[in-house]
């Protein structure tokens, strides 16, 4: 590895600190966010609109651009005697009186008129004759060169921007910042707190046998396992009960890979012996307690995602018969700033 990569992985950012960065800069830079895929880099504009609920979010896709023209378009000027540009809705520049935050999504990906397009809009936030609103942020997202995704910017806009590294979410910071939050299937919690390998990055393995579940440039695999593929097996996992196991099995390795399905759907039969709510709520006392650390860990999770203040007491009489291990993973996920429920868990 080169001593700029080293740089690079040395100060790779976590996504809310990505996120704080450009909260922070992005009025006056424009920051270029580059990092794996499916590591949830597009979810960055939510993060900063909730730091700033008066900015209006506009979101302009590269990848669908075929070039400049998509983004601008000609007409007469009133006197008929010249013509101007107006632009496309979805870069903001019509809203002069609003604040916006605008994400120009996958810019290493578009074609170059397109990046031509928006190196001034990066540069001094106006085009044509339109001005974002001087309180504006602009930011972009890229995959990884690395990657071999084609994403590439020429030297000129490289001169215009700030570009930083986002890295993976390790596995908990996946459970806690957003699994939780998003009420995904516990059982799909739990396999991700047993398998933290699932939120590697290629850049750590020169072999990509090392870890069969993750992308790899040297590797054919079809199918993966990144945050972004999780989610969707989550929501797969959500709908088991209609499907049966081969239905199952193959929708998951279509998603995440074979290895990590198979893996997975191994891990699913500690679900169905899991205590249903009912039972914690009714007879926290007596309802069972599973005797694996995994599903225990279920447990929990279901518990982070689904708690409510009617039902707050008999959790934590349930609780109390968990192992300290697992009672810590409570606390520590209502504690965690990003989760959602925490009024509700904190009576």
């Amino acid at each position: 590895m080169n001593n700029a990569n080293t740089a690079q992985a040395m100060y790779a950012l976590g996504i809310n600190q990505t996120a704080q960065l450009i909260n922070t800069i992005g009025q006056a830079i424009t920051v270029v966010v580059q990092g794996n895929m499916g590591t949830g880099k597009s979810s960055i504009i939510n993060i900063i609109a909730l730091m700033r609920p008066t900015h209006k979010p506009v979101y302009l896709d590269c990848t669908t651009m075929v070039d400049s023209a998509d983004m601008f378009m000609v007409k007469y000027s009133e006197d008929g005697k010249t013509f101007k540009t107006v632009p496309l809705e979805d870069l903001g520049l019509h809203l002069p009186d609003q604040p916006v935050i605008l994400m120009l999504d996958e810019i290493g990906k578009c074609n170059r008129s397109v990046i031509l397009a928006c190196n001034r809009i990066m540069l001094e936030r106006k085009h044509s004759g339109y001005e974002l609103h001087p309180d504006s942020i602009v930011f972009a997202t890229t995959n990884l060169g690395a990657e071999g995704l084609g994403d590439l910017l020429p030297a000129h806009t490289r001169n215009r921007i700030t570009v930083v590294t986002m890295r993976n979410p390790d596995n908990m910071e996946f459970i806690e910042d957003f699994g939780i939050n998003n009420n995904l299937d516990p059982a799909l919690l739990g396999f991700c707190k047993e398998k933290p390998e699932l939120f590697h990055s290629f850049e750590q393995y020169e072999n990509p046998d090392e870890n069969p579940y993750i992308p790899h440039p040297r590797s054919n695999r079809a199918a993966f396992t990144t945050p972004r593929s999780l989610h969707r097996a989550s929501d797969i996992l959500k709908m088991r009960h209609l499907l049966d196991d081969t239905q199952l099995t193959a929708a998951l390795i279509g998603t995440i890979g074979d290895r990590a399905a198979l893996d997975l759907a191994a891990f699913i039969a500690l679900a169905d012996k899991l205590p249903t709510r009912d039972q914690i709520e009714n007879d926290p006392m007596n309802a069972p307690v599973p005797d694996s650390p995994a599903a225990v860990c279920m447990v929990v999770y279901r518990a982070l995602a689904t708690i409510e203040r009617t039902w707050v007491d008999p959790w934590l009489t349930y609780m109390n018969r968990l192992s300290k291990e697992a009672q810590g993973l409570f606390v520590n996920g209502v504690r965690a700033p990003q989760y959602s429920r925490r009024a509700d868990a904190t009576t």
